[in-house]
């Protein structure tokens, strides 16, 4: 039987043709290959790659396949998280069931049925299961409920079910933190009185400076400043070399305005960055320019890690104190990865400029503008500065073009089109300046400075003197007080041959501000009105303050050809 049966399998190969007899035995194997639905792999990264993009939608519905084909419980977790997130119940519903079914811990099945259960608006379900996570004995209950509450759509329903879950009663007994994170819950879901209440309950039983530090921050936003005081106190007490209650103290007296006791606070006990940049604030505040010198010196000899910290505002303090060669030194140790680097090389720009090397501020706000490519808020700032500084060199044609390359990041910048409106007016280009000016009132109508500054343009141009003289009367009407203003209005006053009124207003404005262009206008009326040599005064007043200066040069040209 077996030589027959072995013959008739082989008879077909002799019969047959040559192709039959070369297959080889491969040739015969069948791989089976599940299509797109049923490929775990292939649902995970589809589900992954719409998270990439934010389409919660697509991934919801690539995870609710994939959890069906893995026996993974993260992947069913991770489903009922995405469904939970776009309100989709029933495939939220499936994730959960997958997941109790592949053994999710009691703590965190609750925590997704309170969600879902929020989601929908059954506060009876949510409160049950809510109760269920916080009685769970799971060491991360408290922080898994406020992670709840934190995410519902419902803030009122949020705090009604914090009110009544997270009581003192129910609170775990040895844990300070999770009172404390409570009462910040209940803050931040505008449940004040149940913030305060935990608040004082967990100062009375656990008597720690945490929870005397946390009652008077409350305290304080209340607006009760003598309690929020007395419980500072007792928290340092308490502490009383703790860094982050005293820099927490401090700010609440500079803040009252006591910056006295702020600074006499923080300037004993363990000093780090935190307290030196706090206790700079309080003085620059107190315009305390003695304790700022004494901080600088105090700060150059803290210990280097400090000063790495410090850099900047080492920079900051050396600036104070006219000291720029060395501020220069300490913008440059400012890491780039400090939140103040682009502001230290800002500084450093701007110093340069003022030490004589203009060249090097320009290329540094050029490497900046190609370092900042990316970041349009940066890159318009760098533009700006580096307009700012061909202003000062009188290098209007630059200027210009550095604020419109701002401009065209930020179209219709008041500040920019504030800015190349003064650069194109100096650079005699009248009807751009005018027309930069104009679009800057159609943004900010009766603007104080905007008037002013148009309204001198046409009068420096001795052009439109009504339209000139209204706009300049809107600016002094805002500031009456400003040098600025009474300068504009003295000199329209010129313009319209009110010579008396025009001597009045730039006498006001010269000693308001000893402005060399202010002197250059009072003294060009002075002569006109045949003053001379009070005239001949104003102006050596003006060649001592800028011997450079091209008003003066022409005013001179003008009233001595």
């Amino acid at each position: 039987m077996l030589l027959a049966l072995v013959g008739c399998a082989a008879a077909p190969g002799r019969g047959g043709s040559g192709a039959s007899t070369s297959r080889q035995p491969l040739d015969h194997l069948v791989v089976a290959t599940p299509d797109a639905d049923h490929d775990l792999l292939a649902q995970l990264l589809t589900g992954e790659m719409a998270l990439t993009r934010t389409d919660l939608k697509d991934a919801s519905a690539a995870y609710d396949r994939a959890m069906m084909l893995s026996d993974d419980p993260h992947v069913a977790e991770q489903s009922a998280g995405i469904a939970i997130a776009i309100r989709d119940d029933g495939a939220a519903q499936r994730a959960i069931d997958r997941w109790a079914t592949l053994g999710a811990s009691p703590a965190n099945l609750a925590e997704a049925r309170a969600q879902l259960a929020l989601g929908q608006g059954n506060s009876a379900e949510a409160q049950k299961q809510l109760e269920l996570l916080t009685q769970s004995g799971d060491m991360d209950a408290w922080r898994l409920f406020g992670r709840v509450l934190v995410g519902s759509r419902d803030p009122a329903l949020a705090g009604q079910l914090l009110e009544t879950i997270a009581t003192p009663q129910r609170l775990p007994q040895h844990d300070a933190q999770a009172w404390l994170a409570m009462s910040e819950l209940g803050e931040r879901l505008g449940r004040q009185g149940y913030a305060q209440q935990i608040a004082d309950a967990a100062v009375k039983r656990f008597n720690s400076a945490d929870t005397y530090a946390w009652a008077a921050q409350l305290k304080y936003k209340a607006g009760d400043r003598k309690g929020a005081q007395v419980l500072f106190q007792k928290a340092i007490a308490k502490e009383p070399r703790n860094v982050r209650l005293r820099l927490a103290y401090a700010s609440v007296l500079g803040q009252n305005g006591d910056y006295a006791s702020a600074s006499k606070l923080l300037d004993s006990g363990p000093q780090d960055a935190d307290t030196f940049q706090l206790r700079a604030a309080l003085a620059a505040h107190a315009n305390d320019t003695r304790t700022l010198n004494r901080l600088y010196n105090q700060l150059q000899h803290s210990p280097e890690d400090v000063r790495d910290q410090s850099a900047y505002l080492l920079g900051q303090l050396a600036e104070m104190q006219g000291q720029k060669q060395d501020a220069l030194k300490w913008y440059g140790q400012v890491p780039d990865e400090d939140e103040h680097a682009f502001d230290a090389d800002l500084r450093s720009a701007v110093l340069l400029l003022e030490t004589g090397r203009a060249a090097d501020a320009h290329a540094q706000l050029e490497e900046m503008q190609t370092d900042y490519l990316d970041q349009p808020a940066q890159l318009r700032r760098a533009y700006e500065v580096d307009a700012e500084l061909y202003m000062r060199e009188q290098n209007y044609a630059k200027a210009e073009a550095a604020y419109t390359r701002a401009l065209q990041i930020a179209a219709d910048d008041p500040a920019l089109l504030y800015g190349r409106g003064i650069a194109y007016a100096s650079d005699g280009k009248v009807d751009q300046a005018v027309g930069d000016l104009r679009r800057l009132l159609q943004l900010k109508p009766n603007d104080a400075d905007a008037s002013n500054a148009l309204g001198f343009t046409l009068a420096d141009a001795n052009r439109d003197l009504s339209e000139a003289e209204q706009l300049i009367q809107v600016a002094r009407a805002a500031k009456p007080n400003d040098p600025a203003i009474a300068d504009s209005w003295g000199w329209v006053q010129y313009r319209l041959g009110h010579l008396d009124q025009a001597e009045k207003a730039l006498t006001v404005a010269w000693q308001g501000q000893k402005d060399a262009d202010v002197g250059v206008h009072l003294g060009e009326v002075l002569w006109k009105r045949g003053k001379q040599e009070e005239a001949r005064k104003v102006f050596d007043e003006v060649r001592q303050m800028d011997p450079k200066n091209t008003s003066l040069q022409d005013a001179l040209k003008r009233l001595s050809p």
